[in-house]
């Protein structure tokens, strides 16, 4: 947190509610993205996010532990203090008190700091702090990233409407590794770790992403001519959701309005003459 961001969440927390003016101006540093104090105060708040990030991170390797317990443990109550009173400093200066403890980044907010407090009944419970990570979310309204988003509107649409191709084509490769298994199962045995078919066909998934973790591998001529064969195609289909997705995408900017003149039904989604010969679309 940087200095006099501390001081501003206290100030939001505690002021008299009477005090409007006072009251306005921090809401709008803690809320609104176009000042520079409101900057200031952002780029703080995702400084402070990722840090108390890594502290429970930390907090996981035992060798750090044992030897920076407490003071892990001192920062993480700080942290925790300053998210409180930043919670407290929205809640209070928001125009809907009820809608911001409703909305999403409310409800982080609020989880982002209940971990702690239940720590203190219920030992265990601070492990539930990566929750915080979800706040970064916020850089998005910080870098004003949002309107970005609508753009993976194409991407969606695109998704849905190759999904029943996708599930085709998840079928053949579920199908071709079922087969593929089977196989090696039969040709290595048990004797080269192929002890059952779930096992075949774990190596087949494996293998067939170009994976290959090399815990198990054939060791019979048929069964290495069988995993080459595996292989190529692998790398043969791992380019056809891709392609799949991609073609949607392409298309997915057109509208689909046949040319009078020449029958082109594929054109530019704000066209109004055909790309193909150039007669007007009606």
């Amino acid at each position: 947190m940087l200095p006099g961001t501390s001081e501003l969440l206290i100030y939001a927390a505690f002021m008299p509610l009477h005090g409007s003016s006072l009251r306005e101006r921090i809401r709008h540093v803690i809320f609104d993205h176009d000042t520079r104090q409101s900057r200031w105060f952002d780029v703080g708040l995702m400084a402070l996010i990722v840090f108390s990030v890594l502290l429970v991170m930390l907090e996981t390797v035992d060798e750090i532990e044992a030897r920076y317990g407490t003071t892990l443990l001192v920062l993480e109550w700080i942290v925790t203090i300053l998210f409180t009173l930043e919670y407290i400093a929205r809640l209070v200066t928001a125009e809907s008190k009820a809608r911001y403890a409703r909305s999403f980044f409310g409800v982080v907010d609020l989880l982002a700091i209940l971990p702690v407090y239940l720590s203190l009944f219920l030992p265990g419970a601070q492990s539930l702090l990566v929750i915080r990570s979800l706040r970064l979310l916020r850089v998005f309204r910080v870098l004003k990233m949002a309107r970005w988003l609508s753009e993976a509107n194409y991407l969606i649409r695109a998704i849905r409407a190759s999904s029943r191709k996708i599930v085709v084509f998840l079928i053949v490769v579920l199908l071709i590794n079922v087969i593929v298994g089977s196989s090696m199962y039969l040709i290595e045995g048990p004797e080269n770790g192929f002890d059952s078919m779930f096992r075949g066909l774990y190596w087949s998934i494996v293998t067939m992403s170009t994976v290959g973790f090399g815990d198990i591998a054939p060791a019979t001529p048929p069964g290495q001519v069988l995993a080459a064969m595996l292989m190529i195609t692998g790398y043969s289909v791992i380019a056809v959701p891709t392609g799949i997705v991609s073609a949607e995408v392409a298309t997915s900017g057109q509208q689909e309005k046949a040319c009078r003149a020449c029958g082109s039904a594929v054109h530019s989604r704000t066209a109004r003459f055909c790309d193909a010969c150039g007669e007007e679309l009606v």
